[in-house]
């Protein structure tokens, strides 16, 4: 039978993640293209060549911004980057090599281990060593997750924070780029893909990980230790000071700072969350296994985002009424692509 424990290894391995996050611009760039030619069918075929090029833009800015998002959020905060699929095997190695040369073992748990130097354990080798071979060794190949103190609650919020920012600044800079090439009017929509963005950011991203935060550091001073205790708390945070308060907050800064500068004939400007919006709260996951010490998530990080800045490219706001055939077209073929 396999164990509870032999799951959290399997995901855990530090190689599974360094090849995960190797082949993320790959995927990224499949997925994006996929949406490309999804919208250009179901655009006019007059229109299909200025389709392409606005979402190819916003799209590939996007895709761009978040796949170096990890490596800039780690120099500005520190960070130390994770390493590379090389030096992980090379780790492995001398650490199965140590192991094995001081201790004796049964065949199967040395060919597994034999294995690991190089590649990717299935659960099923996880789960053999798990249950025959001393936890130590393990450990050292895969460490376990460790609850975080206070101190490190908010050096980690700052990294994904900034992390989350860069797919929203390059998806809003794409797609002003992309309407610069294409429309007339372009600066007529910078307006709403700034106040895109900062809902986005604010809402979807930033005060969740406030929230997250926060909720935890109230365990950490009163001593909870429970990881489900902690996940329970970070959610609780999450919806109170994102999913509930980012809204406001990002509306409010949009209505007050945003508009008088960049519109000040718009005074119907109000973004209301969304199913969508919610869905987009996924990455609120990886906010929870982050700050819970779980790392295997975290090569998810630049698809979930990249959602934020697409949206933010496009400049979507739902309650705003626009005679623009394209920004309904750009909106409804947004939808259909996620849904």
């Amino acid at each position: 039978m396999i164990k509870i424990s032999s799951i959290g290894k399997f995901l855990d391995q530090p190689l599974l993640s360094a090849r995960i996050k190797k082949n993320i611009p790959a995927v990224l760039t499949l997925g994006c293209s996929a949406i490309v030619i999804d919208q250009m069918n179901h655009t006019p075929k007059e229109d299909r060549k200025k389709t392409g090029i606005k979402s190819s833009i916003i799209l590939g800015a996007t895709i761009l911004s978040a796949v170096n998002a990890s490596k800039i959020a780690s120099f500005i905060t520190k960070r130390e980057i994770p390493k590379s699929i090389s030096e992980i095997q090379k780790t492995n190695t001398k650490i199965i090599n140590d192991y094995l040369s001081k201790n004796t073992t049964d065949s199967i748990s040395e060919r597994i281990l034999n294995k690991a130097k190089n590649k990717v354990l299935s659960l099923k080798d996880i789960n053999i060593l798990n249950t025959k071979a001393p936890s130590e060794i393990l450990n050292k190949l895969i460490p376990p997750p460790e609850n975080i103190n206070a101190k490190d609650i908010f050096k980690d919020i700052g990294w994904l924070s900034i992390f989350g920012a860069i797919p929203v600044a390059g998806g809003l800079l794409g797609g002003i780029a992309a309407d610069k090439l294409t429309e007339k009017n372009w600066k007529d929509k910078i307006p709403n893909k700034v106040n895109e963005g900062i809902y986005q950011y604010l809402a979807n991203i930033f005060l969740c990980n406030v929230g997250a935060g926060i909720a935890l550091g109230i365990l950490e001073k009163c001593n909870i230790k429970s990881k489900s205790a902690r996940c329970l708390g970070m959610v609780t945070g999450i919806l109170l000071t994102g999913v509930i308060g980012g809204s406001a907050i990002a509306n409010y800064i949009g209505k007050k700072f945003i508009n008088p500068i960049l519109s000040p004939k718009n005074k119907q400007d109000t973004r209301t969350p969304e199913l969508i919006d919610i869905g987009l709260h996924t990455d609120d996951i990886a906010t929870v296994a982050v700050l819970s010490g779980l790392k295997w998530i975290e090569p998810s990080l630049p698809i979930l985002y990249s959602v934020s800045g697409y949206r933010a490219g496009i400049g979507y706001r739902n309650n705003q009424k626009h005679s623009s055939r394209t920004c309904h077209k750009e909106r409804a073929h947004f939808l259909r692509s996620k849904c």
